[in-house]
């Protein structure tokens, strides 16, 4: 618990730590990307491990609060506190050093601050590629994707954040730093701190590196927009196309016509492929070996699709503009939904078996509470759909602000009800603490908060964030 704060704590830090950089300009430090929290906080960026390593044991000694900021795009408040004790925000945006490229190892070493664009064109230059990619990668960093174990994209082919760290470098709520980065790919000491660091969300420690895993660059790449008539068929799609192409399916993304005419209403302006808007429709990116043409690939997707009467259109991108063009689409389709401002927006999981099931139902849900529209896309390859629900046309979200509470637990009651999960790739921050309480199993809880209190003792690390203060 925290109990007591330096008086002056900018001019205590500054006499403790000479070289620390403070910044005063901290307006956008204290908001998150929707504007649903504003925080507070003196704002530090330390220039490497030792820096960070010494503020958090500065903040030790005194019961101040560290609350870790990557690239502040974070969507569940876990970079942002807005009440108790005045916390340092420490930002990681100068520690943004590539340390080292093994490209015959296929790992890259680097700091927590580097944008995500900065590590995938380090990873290209030694033809590699580093597959985490998400909307934000120009601003993401991957400290943050790290303690969110962000997904994305290409989660169906390379598994989440999790899946592609080898190594952590880790600053523990005493200031003492974990050497953790490893480059090994079997290491069977004892247990995986590493795994134990990444989702945690600061609330265990601060990553202030990685080594990463790098694969191999695709030969040759395919994208395609396929029109289905339901999310029932986009999912006998998926099955059909893991059949016949396996492992070169990168991604699999569901849209729904809401999401496209969201974009004629507010933009961004995009190419649309169709004419006419389909109810749904599925993007699916191929990336082969040498020897393999994903052209030929997914032409005879479509042909086996159409004829089983699965898909009902479709354009195959004839070049990378084309390509471009169709990723466009969905990348913009957030922005979109940023501009209508939703009612509640949520971030769920469930069974692929029972995603069709879910979406009927949640629809029929939501009708019963209020006129909503509801956008539905998303990673349908590994069940994660984003569910956003938002005012009628004509109608702002303010006009539904006392509904929110009951729309965001309509959903999630339907999530829990299909076994799913209420955070699929956006972590819990503390826009989630309470329905993490509610659905979870409750020793899972009561692990985690074992766990907390033999890492964190004082409750300095993140508090409020994944677990309730207390």
């Amino acid at each position: 618990m925290l109990n007591s704060a330096t008086p002056d704590v900018v001019a205590a830090l500054s006499a403790a730590l000479p070289s620390l950089r403070f910044i005063d300009d901290n307006a956008k430090y204290l908001e998150e990307p929707r504007g649903r929290y504003v925080g507070q906080g003196v704002v530090v960026a330390p220039a490497d491990t030792a820096e960070v390593a010494a503020v958090v044991k500065f903040c030790s000694e005194n019961a101040l609060a560290v609350v870790p900021y990557a690239g502040g795009t974070g969507l569940v408040g876990g970079q942002i506190m807005e009440d108790g004790i005045v916390p340092i925000v420490l930002s990681m945006e100068r520690m943004t050093q590539i340390r080292d490229v093994f490209p015959s190892e296929n790992v890259l070493v680097c700091d927590a601050g580097c944008i995500l664009a900065d590590v995938q064109n380090a990873a290209a230059e030694v033809d590699r590629l580093f597959p985490l990619s998400l909307a934000s990668e120009g601003s993401a960093r991957i400290g943050g994707l790290l303690a969110t174990n962000a997904g994305g994209l290409n989660v169906l082919r390379y598994g989440n954040a999790r899946a592609q760290v080898l190594g952590l470098e880790v600053v523990t709520a005493q200031g003492e730093v974990l050497n953790g980065l490893t480059r090994l790919r079997k290491d069977n000491t004892g247990y995986d701190l590493r795994d134990l660091m990444i989702g945690s969300e600061g609330s265990l420690g601060i990553i202030t590196a990685a080594a990463l895993k790098l694969v191999p660059q695709p030969s040759a790449e395919g994208t395609a927009m396929m029109v289905v008539p339901s999310p029932i068929a986009a999912l006998d799609l998926l099955s059909m196309a893991q059949s016949r192409i396996g492992e070169g399916i990168s991604a699999f993304e569901l849209i729904g016509r809401q999401g496209l005419e969201f974009l004629d209403e507010v933009g961004p302006d995009v190419v649309k492929p169709f004419e006419t808007h389909p109810d749904w429709c599925v993007l699916i990116d191929l990336g082969l070996p040498a020897g393999l043409d994903p052209q030929a690939a997914l032409e005879n997707l479509f042909v086996e699709a159409s004829e089983a009467g699965i898909v009902t259109d479709g354009v195959i991108a004839q070049s990378q503009q084309q390509r471009h063009d169709f990723w466009n689409i969905r990348e913009s389709i957030p922005a979109a939904n940023k501009r209508i401002g939703s009612v509640s927006s949520h971030d769920i999981s469930v069974p692929l078996s029972k995603i069709a099931d879910y979406i009927v139902e949640g629809r029929n849900n939501l009708a019963n509470i209020a006129d909503f529209r509801v956008n539905c896309f998303g990673h349908l390859g590994d069940g994660n759909l984003h569910f956003n629900v938002f005012p009628a046309k004509g109608k702002s979200r303010s006009d539904y602000e006392h509904l929110r509470g009951d729309v965001k637990k309509c959903v999630h009651d339907l999530v829990h009800k299909y076994n799913g999960s209420v955070s699929a790739e956006h972590g819990v921050g503390r826009l989630k603490v309470e329905d993490l309480e509610r659905y979870s199993d409750p020793v899972k809880l009561q692990m985690m908060r074992a766990i907390k209190d033999a890492l964190d003792p004082k409750g300095i690390m993140n508090p409020g964030a994944v677990l309730r203060a207390r």
